[in-house]
Parts: C-alpha cells; sequence; structure tokens
C-alpha cells in the first residue's frame, strides 16, 4: 500500500552443505538463492587461469578449459581492448620477476580490434585469464569474458584499463567530476574504474580502503598466477551473502539475521565498511527452532517453487520451464468476485501480475518467458495490465523487457538469464518407505519412538534428548491430558525436549543431544 513503510530483511541460514538466502520483503519471500558451503563452483564473476582446447573459427570463437566438466565458451569480442596486455602478464610473470614491476610497465597500446579473427588472438594450448560472465546451463559451458573485472560496492575496478567512467545515474555535474578526479588521483597506473551509483556522496576515505581492497584481491591472484601449474581458480566473487548485499543493500534494509557466528562476523564487517552507521541491523540467530522454519520462510519456499502456485481466492499459476523458454498459464480457479467477467478477468490477471514478477526473481527465471493470460476483451484493460507489468518489473535487477498483450492474450517477456533456473521439487519421496507406496504402520510409531528413547536414555545413559519430528507426528504426540510426552517424561525421568521441523515428512522423527548434537 502507497505509504506503508517496506520492511526489507535478509535471512542467511549455514548448513553443513549448503549456505541458502533469503530476501524478504514486508515478511514474503522476493529473492532466493543457494549455494555450496564447500568445493568448487563455477559461478559468475570467478576467475580462472584456463588453457584454450579448441579454436572455432567458424564462429569466431574459442573453447576453454576452466576446470569444469563442461568447457566454457569465449567469443572474439569477448577478449576485450587490451588482452595483449593481459597476455604479455601471463607469459612472462614468473616467481623471480618483480610483478608489480612487470604489471606496470606493459604498454596498453597495441588492442585487439574489433573486425579480427580469433585465430589471430588465441593458439590451442594456451593459457589465459577468463571470468565468467554466465554460468553453466543445461548442456552448455560457462560463457567466458577476457575482460577482468572486480566489483565493489561503490566502485569496478578494471585491471589492464586506462580510464574512469562514472555512472550515468549520477546527475550532478559537479558530483560526477569529484568522483572522476578522485578515483583517478587513487588508482595506479594501468587500472580503470567504473564509479557506481551507490558512490554518490561519498567521502574519499571510503572509496580509498574499497580501490585498495579490490587491488589487493587482484594482485594476491598474481603468485598462482606466475607459478602456471594449469589450470587452476585464480579468485571468486565475495559469498553470495556479501555480493547480494553489494548489489541491493541500502537504507532501505530493516535487518539482517545470520545463524551461523563466522559469517555473521563476515556480514557484520562487510556493513560496517560500506555502511557503518547500519552495523546495528546485523544480528546473530540463536533460537533452537531452525531460522527459515522461525521466520516462517520454509513454508514460503514449498508453496512456492511447485509447478502450481496458489494465489488468493482460488486463482493459480502453473509454471512450466523447457530448454528453450518458459510457460506461465494463469487461472481464475474458482475465484468469482462479481458477475461482471470482464472485470473478474482483469482482477485477476493484475494479482497474477504481481505473483509472476516475484517469481521470475525468485526463481532466477531467464531467457523467453511466455505468460498466458485470462483473455479480456476490453482494449483498455490490455493497455493497463501491461503498464502494470512493465512497472512491477521496474524492481528486477536483471535486464529485462515486457511486450504488450498479443491478441491471443499473450505477454512476452525476455529477462537476463546468467544461471541456470532454481528449481526445487516440492514433492517429497517419503524417506521411510522410498517410493514403495508402503511405510511402517503409523499404529506403531510409538513404540518405536520409545524403544529409541530407552536405547539412549537407558542403555547410553544420557541425561536428556531432544527428538525432532515433523508438524503432523508432533501433534499425535502431544494429543490429549496423558499424551505419549507426558508419559515418556514420567517414565525416563529425564530431560526431553520435542522440536517441531516443518521440513520433516509424515513419520520422520530424529534424535539429538540437549546440545543439538546428532545422533547415528
Amino acid at each position: 500500500m502507497e505509504g506503508e513503510k517496506l520492511e526489507k530483511d535478509l535471512l542467511v541460514d549455514v548448513g553443513p552443505s549448503e549456505v541458502r538466502l533469503a530476501l524478504m520483503e514486508n515478511h514474503r519471500l522476493i529473492e532466493y538463492s543457494r549455494e555450496p558451503s564447500e568445493g568448487r563452483s563455477f559461478t559468475v564473476g570467478d576467475v580462472f587461469l584456463g588453457r584454450v582446447k579448441k579454436l572455432l573459427p567458424q564462429l569466431n570463437a574459442a573453447f576453454v578449459d576452466i576446470g569444469d566438466s563442461k568447457e566454457g565458451f569465449i567469443h572474439y569480442l569477448d577478449l576485450g581492448l587490451h588482452f595483449k596486455a593481459f597476455d604479455d602478464f601471463v607469459r612472462n610473470s614468473n616467481a623471480n620477476r618483480n610483478l608489480k614491476d612487470l604489471y606496470s610497465g606493459i604498454p596498453l597500446d597495441d588492442v585487439v580490434g574489433k573486425e579480427g579473427r580469433i585465430e589471430d588472438v588465441l593458439k590451442v594450448g594456451q593459457m589465459i585469464v577468463v571470468q565468467i560472465v554466465k554460468e553453466p546451463i543445461s548442456t552448455k559451458g560457462s560463457r567466458l569474458t577476457a575482460e577482468i573485472s572486480l566489483a565493489g560496492r561503490n566502485i569496478v575496478l578494471l585491471p589492464f584499463a586506462d580510464k574512469v567512467s562514472v555512472s550515468q545515474k549520477i546527475d550532478s555535474r559537479e558530483e560526477r567530476r569529484r568522483l572522476e578526479t578522485l578515483v583517478q588521483s587513487i588508482i595506479p597506473k594501468n587500472y580503470g574504474a567504473i564509479i557506481r551509483t551507490a558512490s554518490e556522496g561519498k567521502n574519499a576515505s571510503v572509496l580509498v580502503g574499497e580501490v585498495k581492497l579490490l587491488i589487493d584481491k587482484w594482485e594476491n591472484s598474481w603468485k598462482q598466477l606466475a607459478r602456471k601449474k594449469g589450470v587452476m581458480p585464480l579468485f571468486s566473487e565475495n559469498s553470495k551473502t556479501t555480493t547480494m548485499l553489494r548489489d541491493l543493500f541500502n537504507d532501505s534494509f530493516t535487518g539482517i539475521c545470520v545463524n551461523d557466528e563466522k559469517v555473521y562476523e563476515e556480514v557484520r564487517s562487510y556493513i560496517s565498511m560500506i555502511s557503518p552507521e547500519q552495523e546495528k541491523i546485523v544480528r546473530l540467530y540463536e533460537g533452537r527452532e531452525p531460522i527459515f522454519d522461525h521466520f516462517e520462510v520454509t513454508r514460503q519456499i514449498k508453496s512456492s517453487f511447485g509447478k502450481i502456485v496458489p494465489m488468493k481466492q482460488g486463482a493459480y499459476l502453473v509454471i512450466e520451464t523447457t530448454e528453450a523458454l518458459n510457460v506461465i498459464d494463469v487461472n481464475s480457479g474458482i475465484r468469482i468476485k462479481s458477475s461482471d467477467q470482464e472485470e473478474n478477468s482483469f482482477e485477476v490477471n493484475k494479482m497474477a501480475a504481481e505473483e509472476i514478477a516475484r517469481q521470475l526473481r525468485l526463481r532466477d527465471m531467464g531467457g523467453i518467458i511466455i505468460v498466458d493470460f485470462i483473455d479480456m476483451d476490453v482494449a483498455g484493460h490490455r493497455n493497463e495490465l501491461y503498464q502494470y507489468m512493465v512497472e512491477l518489473m521496474d524492481g528486477d535487477r536483471a535486464k529485462h523487457n515486457v511486450l504488450p498483450l498479443t491478441k491471443f492474450g499473450l505477454m512476452q517477456i525476455t529477462r537476463q538469464r546468467i544461471r541456470p533456473v532454481t528449481q526445487i521439487d516440492t514433492l517429497e519421496q517419503c524417506p521411510l518407505c522410498h517410493g514403495t507406496g508402503k511405510i511402517t504402520s503409523s499404529v506403531v510409531i510409538d513404540e518405536e519412538i520409545e524403544r529409541k528413547l530407552e536405547y539412549y536414555l537407558v542403555d547410553k545413559g544420557l541425561p536428556g534428548l531432544e527428538v525432532r519430528t515433523g508438524p503432523i507426528l508432533d501433534a499425535w504426540l502431544s494429543k490429549g491430558f496423558n499424551s505419549f510426552r507426558r508419559r515418556w517424561r514420567r517414565k525416563y525421568g529425564r530431560k526431553l525436549r520435542f522440536r517441531v521441523v516443518s521440513d520433516y515428512s509424515v513419520l520422520q522423527n530424529e534424535y539429538f543431544t540437549l546440545e543439538g548434537e546428532a545422533l547415528d
């Protein structure tokens, strides 16, 4: 509603195998992403020393081995103007040279022309520095560039470049001149920069500190580069947590909540650097309930990522993702607000447009999206729906284009695709039957739980237990005055703590010490 204060929160769930991020607006899930806790990943912004595997003269491109199972693809036009400077640096760097002198002494006047051929610049087996601009999708490997950039909150640092440019969104001529002069005075030779919109009004110490961090990050990779022991990662983008904060963080953020102390310190340190006055909004979550359950994120994930996405009063979307495009069908279901069919269709379509704009961000859907809205006869309604969709998409960070409805009621949307669409299978396989359709009788589940309680409390002599179950089983165990819970506490005389985990299936039950350590 207009005038309503927008609450924007970032929730970070650090698990043993992955880190999950949820961006909430007024307690509603808007963006969701995951990244592995460990192991090599191939994500946008990662920089590698790669080896040219194959030239494709007919496409004016090449395949490059970066250590992934699928080779990356680089086009001639993605080599960049100053590729020869990067190439000189890779060829001539070694452990015995002063790499700073080597770097600053390489001339930038030998540029790569736009009309050249890939075979004139690259050779099979050549080692080159590349950066991922588009993640592997389906059968395709990563899309690469040799124009390396290191993005900060206020500055994008460009190695082997010779100019400083300022974001067009900074309107003040005086401010643009101040920022350009300042950054030109602090970046060393053979570095360029792009001054981002967020830098407007920032004092010199903030920008100097950020430029130093970015330069250190680039120069710290030189030792690995000098060894040239084959294909290797040189450095990664920031973690997804700090990357999301870098791109999204502003004064409207009301809270950042993290359930892991190490990541909490990392985020707090990052916020103190880019916006010291907002450091206090970073909180460490120490509740017993899983963080996503506590903030009702799990429930929203389950309802938002299925093939069928419910909306208010019975209306729903059907979302299908294919190799070539994404298709979204709008259905009114049982929703009847008035006897006027045209007005009903228009209201459902507007409600669907809001959910579709959210779903595109939430699932990170890219490429071509076709939306089949409910047919409307009034041209004014069709045009108003188109304008409303354009307005809703304004807040989307990904590059996109929305076209007016066709005469068949179809809307075409293109959205930048740089990583695979986020897909979560909300249909669960029962961990008890493993897909056979048959499970242990629910009548004897209390006996099974009691056997485990006796084993841990009596045989093992533990002072207490935490029993985690799904909501349905928990309701059954706590039903009535003389519930199973009460009986077990009286029988064993130990501390028994029961916790509900909404992700658990019907009869799933697991056991932990009172300190939270999982028991086999």
